[in-house]
């Protein structure tokens, strides 16, 4: 089994240093409660699933055989207007180039991410549901 441990600690306002595996991630909160000298959770929770499918998506193409020159995952999430303000529903945009690039396996390498291998997206589809698109760029 394993386990991860964070440990987050007020700096003042609403700012607050999270050291998670020998890094230090600031978190706070847009002005007037904050300082914005750092995303605020819930959009590192959006960074966490982008990293997360990410991964997967960067390790299984070259398995696949196929090579590409960039990767970008965006997220985008309605969030409800009522406390506690959770996601409704989040779209992901994959964005890929290269010259071998070929779509069907990039398709297949994001289907496994999001169907099987991707545990921010199993945690976050449980309360939400999760869309995706992909997007080939020259």
């Amino acid at each position: 089994m394993s386990i991860h441990h964070v440990t987050t600690t007020w700096v003042g306002k609403l700012a607050f240093d999270s050291e998670v595996n020998n890094h230090v991630i600031r978190i706070d909160s847009k002005t007037p409660t904050g300082d914005d000298s750092g995303p605020g959770p819930k959009a590192l929770l959006l960074t966490a699933l982008t990293g997360c499918t990410g991964m997967d998506v960067a390790s299984l193409l070259p398995k696949m055989r196929i090579p590409f020159d960039s990767l970008v995952v965006e997220a985008q999430a309605e969030q409800t207007e009522e406390h506690p303000k959770v996601y409704k529903s989040i779209h992901l945009t994959f964005r890929i180039s290269g010259k071998d690039v070929r779509e069907d396996k990039v398709r297949q390498a994001i289907e496994l991410s999001q169907e099987k291998y991707c545990g921010v997206t199993a945690m976050l589809r449980a309360h939400c549901p999760i869309t995706w698109e992909l997007v080939m760029e020259k």
